[in-house]
């Protein structure tokens, strides 16, 4: 049982996405290094369009994270390199996109999709009910005691 735990965790080790980043893509400053694969987890590859730069392998990853790499040691904020990929490649090209008027709908919809889902659950239990039975008036008790 042991050891079919500890090949379970291997397996499960083995199959965690690794960083793209090369060696030689790694700045000496360790603080650079650390903003660069901060910003680089936030970056979308636009060839892959579900991973970020930093787990990529795509060329054009590896140019982004370059890029990024040497605006931060010509001394560019985080904002700064983060303007500078949208201007170029637009507000695809962030992996969480930005909260704003813009960009509303994208951030409403999940929660819209189930209010909307919730109301056809709800309009779908109401119509399965029974109608309500409208009472008896006084001439169809006449009616039926004169049956029975």
């Amino acid at each position: 049982m042991k050891r079919l735990v500890l090949a379970f965790f291997f397996t499960l080790a083995l199959a965690a996405p690794l960083a793209a980043v090369q060696p030689d893509e790694v700045l000496g400053d360790a603080a650079l290094e650390a903003r660069a694969r901060a910003l680089s987890h936030t970056i979308r590859c636009m060839v892959c369009q579900n991973q970020s730069i930093d787990d990529s392998d795509a060329p054009l990853a590896r140019d982004l994270r370059i890029l990024i790499r040497e605006r931060l040691m010509a001394g560019d904020t985080d904002t700064q390199i983060r303007d500078f990929l949208v201007a170029r490649y637009g507000q695809f090209v962030l992996l969480e996109p930005e909260k704003n008027a813009q960009n509303a709908l994208l951030w409403l919809a999940p929660l819209l999709a189930l209010l909307a889902g919730a109301l056809v659950l709800l309009r779908f239990f109401r119509s399965r009910r029974a109608p309500k039975v409208k009472p008896l008036s006084a001439a169809e008790k006449r009616r039926l005691k004169e049956l029975s």
